[in-house]
């Protein structure tokens, strides 16, 4: 007998997944049918015409309901997990195949033979076998027994969030975590559970939870939270001396850059972002639609962020021009994955190469620029004059020179807050950039607008993708000066407000993009120490190297002497600005290319310098 059973199951077992379902609810059905009879009669012995009666019908019954439960899709429900959900499916098929069941059973018998009281006991007793084989195989699982010490965890956040990763956590195979409670800061959320794992406070009281059930992890759930908010929720996991993860952002996840409940560090971005722009993309989509637009510089951190957000709003055609072969390679491959539909035109050049570009704005002529094309690493430029000028200052000259030519396009030079009153060979590369722009808008039919910001997180040269790498070698963390500061905002950010700037831009106008507040650099070296779980001065150290040649201890977004303007626009401001004449302006220019073409760098320095104090 016990060797009948194993074969029965082992052949069981070796059904797949959603057959053994069907397999179990129709031996339900044949359960409940019979069962339904012995409850009518008493729980007596059934009559014999009773029982032959309901042995043929049985088939039709069984045909009924598992046309019910294929129809509702009941067998597509993981019993691990099955939710209110699911059991509203098992309802709407039990009493659908129920009732079909007392039509067909009364057209074909009368009820000869066949009580009233079976049809209604036998939905019931299906309902009640259905209902309770998977609730008991639910709680079988997520209460077994295992030699697997789990790791006692504790989220915040008890939104969707937290319920889908608590879902999550509960579906990995081995367990690796016990979900041990939720905190919230909504007194609505409190004492509620949630799968049952109860919400039993809030934030304020995380130290006390923790050492209260000894949780290990922290997992935050928050999607949505704020810079603010991640500050004052790793400040507390930090306080309550425990490791601390959490969901991504909503702008990663919308992106398709991660899944919902994949877990990853904390990192900086999340404490140094800020309240999300609210933008008005129709005006967006508008400006943009049925145009032609080039990136210049478009596998670069700003260019390829740039390139993203523009396949995302579908213009007629996008231009990604870059110098560099893998960064072009990495762009197109990723907009061909996830914007198949985009028409997109790879072309590696140099912008320096007025030839190509020519030929670039003869075959496309594209309706808005943008020129993200140069060089930025403010150190390794102070030795590098000529290719800084030919680069960032030629380079500029040559895309712009053909937006003028074509007389009905928008320029948009992607500048940087190094450009104001500067002192270093990039700054002032960047600056003689915007003056040459602003000349040639007073004489182009096209226009020139220029956008300038400050640092970029995550953006290649960046301190934070420095710092990061220090720190993974261990250290030490270099910063050059204590009191150091710079400005910070996200790629995503910055690529938003430029391309509303080139939407509204009129021409000749400078914009500058509210950075907020400046963030200490030492103040952000101490952050991501902590956020990599180390121990400053103890596992690591912070070493200040002195101030490198070209740098500034604070940069400005606008000259001290001039003034920022708001526009209608949050976090978009403009800068007064003096209005160079052209016939000034493009001597000098020639000046600093015959300089690079005969590698005289003192003719180049000094043509910069004359450029710079020119008003």
């Amino acid at each position: 007998m016990k060797q009948i059973v194993e074969t029965i199951w082992s052949q069981f077992s070796s059904l797949k997944g959603r057959y053994r379902v069907l397999l179990h609810d129709l031996l339900m059905v044949i359960f409940a049918w019979l069962l339904a009879y012995w409850f009518r009669f008493n729980l007596s012995v059934v009559p014999y015409l009773f029982i032959e009666r309901a042995i043929d019908l049985l088939p039709l019954v069984m045909a009924i309901h598992f046309s019910a439960f294929v129809f509702f899709d009941v067998h597509r429900a993981l019993w691990r997990f099955v939710s209110m959900s699911d059991f509203i499916r098992l309802i709407k098929s039990v009493v659908v195949g129920t009732i079909l069941v007392m039509i067909f059973v009364f057209f074909i018998t009368r009820l000869e033979m066949v009580p009233r009281t079976v049809l209604v006991l036998h939905g019931i007793f299906l309902l009640i076998l259905l209902s309770s084989s998977r609730v008991a195989y639910r709680l079988l699982k997520e209460h077994r027994v295992t030699p697997v010490s789990l790791n006692k965890v504790l989220i915040i956040g008890a939104g969707s969030g937290g319920e889908l990763l608590l879902r999550d956590l509960r579906q990995m195979t081995p367990p690796l975590y016990e979900p041990v409670c939720f905190i919230d800061d909504a007194p609505e959320k409190l004492d509620k559970e949630i799968h049952g794992v109860r919400v039993i406070g809030s934030i304020e009281e995380l130290t006390a939870i923790v050492e209260r059930f000894s949780v290990e992890r922290v997992f935050i759930a928050i999607p949505s939270a704020t810079a603010v908010q991640m500050q004052r929720i790793v400040s507390h996991c930090e306080n309550a001396d425990v490791v601390f993860q959490t969901l991504p952002s909503l702008r990663d996840v919308v992106s398709g850059g991660a899944r919902k409940t994949a877990l990853r560090a904390v990192e900086i971005d999340d404490l140094l972002g800020r309240e999300p722009v609210t933008l008005d993309w129709k005006q967006i989509v508008g400006g943009h639609s049925g145009k032609v637009v080039l990136v210049t510089g478009g596998g670069g951190s700003i260019g390829s962020e740039l390139v993203r957000q523009l396949a995302a709003i579908a213009p007629e055609k996008i231009i990604v021009f870059e110098q560099n072969e893998y960064n072009l390679y990495q762009i197109c491959m990723e907009l061909k994955k996830y914007h198949p539909d985009v028409v997109l035109i790879s072309q590696l050049g140099d912008v320096c190469d007025a030839t190509a570009i020519h030929h670039l704005f003869e075959q496309y002529r594209p309706d808005i620029i943008f020129h993200a094309a140069a060089y930025k690493h403010v150190p390794l430029l102070e030795e590098q004059l000529r290719e800084t000028a030919r680069n960032n200052i030629i380079g500029t000259r040559n895309v712009a020179l053909e937006a003028h030519k074509q007389g009905d396009a928008t320029f948009v030079l992607i500048s940087s807050d190094k450009a104001v009153n500067p002192s270093s060979v990039m700054g002032s590369s960047k600056r003689v950039a915007e003056v040459y722009c602003r000349s040639l808008n007073e004489v182009s039919s096209s226009n020139f607008i220029t956008v300038r910001f400050g640092n970029v997180l995550g953006s290649t040269g960046s301190v934070v993708p420095l710092f990061r790498q220090q720190i993974r070698q261990g250290g030490p963390v270099t910063v050059t000066h204590p009191e150091m500061t710079r400005y910070f905002m996200t790629i995503e950010e910055a690529c938003q407000l430029i391309l509303l700037a080139g939407t509204v831009g009129s021409g000749g106008q400078i914009f500058v993009l509210d950075m907020g507040e400046s963030i200490n650099i030492t103040y952000l070296a101490e952050q991501m120490i902590r956020l990599a779980g180390l121990e400053l001065n103890n596992d690591i150290e912070i070493v200040y190297t002195g101030l490198r040649p070209g740098e500034k201890l604070e940069e400005a977004l606008v000259h001290p002497d001039k003034k920022l303007v708001d526009t209608e626009h949050e976090k978009l401001f403009l800068a007064t600005d003096f209005t160079p004449r052209f016939d000034d302006v493009a001597p000098v220019i020639d000046e600093i290319e015959d300089g690079c073409d005969r590698y005289q760098l003192k003719q180049i320095e000094s043509a910069i310098k004359a450029m710079l104090v020119i008003e």
